[in-house]
């Protein structure tokens, strides 16, 4: 996509389908985040059972809670604790209909899924990237190792950074993935990160995915 290309998507928000029924195509759609090789003497790490996501546990809202932000794509994403800073491109669905994960030639390069919001705004922005490739560890390898209240940092095309502080960390197979639970819209700014996970195996590649649940802490 050229430059010119990129400013009109920019200007243009597209319309999106309801997430129940996206979230049917990417209960199967994510099972292509499997091209990561899997076969290094360490695995990624795996989210601890204490990491799992509360679903009694609201959004802050009221005052003091941070205003959604408007349309704008993601320039890049930085998650501090585990030494993420990556470059954001949009991806939407391939050919069968399956999430379209970045390129995997490309260790250190993350996607937004354009079926979903932009991050900061009302509802649940979803990013997705490799969890290594054929010459080692890629760009969300280390997301199993994350912490509750560990911070995701999106960096907006418009300026803004939308800052979201993480309140779960999970592990679903890809056999039986929640969709609606991950994907659903919890009424504020949600953002979801998502890779490979669980067990590896070189015929059916990796059998889980990681989940990292964040909801919007500020704007900066």
């Amino acid at each position: 996509m050229s430059v010119s290309e990129l400013a009109e998507e920019e200007e243009r928000p597209k319309k999106r389908a309801p997430w129940g029924v996206i979230a049917l195509v990417l209960l199967t759609g994510l099972a292509l985040i499997r091209n990561g090789s899997g076969e290094f003497d360490v695995g990624p790490p795996q989210p601890a059972n204490a990491a799992a996501a509360d679903s009694r546990t609201s959004g802050k809202t009221g005052p003091g809670a941070p205003v959604p932000l408007t349309f704008s794509m993601p320039d890049r994403i930085r998650i501090p604790s585990i030494r993420v800073d990556a470059a954001v491109m949009p991806v939407g669905l391939d050919m069968e209909g399956w999430v379209d994960a970045p390129p995997p030639e490309d260790p250190n390069l993350a996607g937004w899924f354009s079926g979903s919001v932009t991050p900061g705004e009302k509802g649940t922005a979803v990013t997705v990237g490799h969890v290594d490739n054929t010459q080692g560890p890629a760009v969300f390898y280390g997301l199993g190792a994350l912490k509750k209240g560990s911070r995701v940092e999106v960096l907006r095309k418009d300026g803004k950074t939308a800052v979201f502080e993480i309140y779960g960390i999970e592990v679903f197979a890809k056999t039986n993935f929640p969709g609606d639970r991950v994907y659903g819209n919890s009424g504020t700014p949600e953002l979801r990160v998502i890779t490979c996970g669980g067990g590896f195996s070189k015929q059916n590649g990796y059998d889980g995915n990681v989940v990292v649940f964040a909801r919007l802490a500020e704007v900066r």
